[in-house]
């Protein structure tokens, strides 16, 4: 079994019953964008082109009451984003603006989330 596959499902082995969704979500995003590299580590999964621009986690938001069956989305992204979809954003720094999203079903993997992701995946291009 591939190493990356098997980082994946250890990633999600306390939370099996979100891994169809995020294997959606990221069939989707390497579609869109197929030159990305991704990295498996302890706490989250990392989306690269020239530098991160995505990243899925369990991160605890506040904004929403979070079951088991969600991942959360992180984007770094050049200007805040105002829509009800967004948990949380904060601005580490001038001109970057960490962004979350609470993933919990796949009508959340729509177009709007991946033209937000095209963004930050313009934006990490750039900086």
């Amino acid at each position: 079994m591939d190493t990356l596959i098997q980082d994946t499902l250890s990633f999600f082995d306390r939370h099996q019953s979100v891994y169809p969704l995020y294997e959606r979500f990221q069939e989707k995003l390497l579609s869109r964008f197929p030159d990305s590299r991704i990295k498996v580590r302890k706490s989250q999964i990392s989306f690269y082109n020239r530098h991160l621009y995505a990243c899925v986690s369990f991160l605890k938001v506040k904004k929403a009451e979070l079951s088991d069956g969600y991942f959360v989305l992180t984007l770094g992204l050049p200007a805040p984003l105002e829509f009800d979809r967004v948990a949380v954003k904060t601005e580490p720094y001038p001109g970057r603006w960490t962004t979350h999203f609470v993933i919990s079903d796949v009508s959340d993997l729509d177009d709007e989330l991946f033209d937000w992701i095209e963004q930050a995946y313009r934006f990490a291009q750039v900086k």
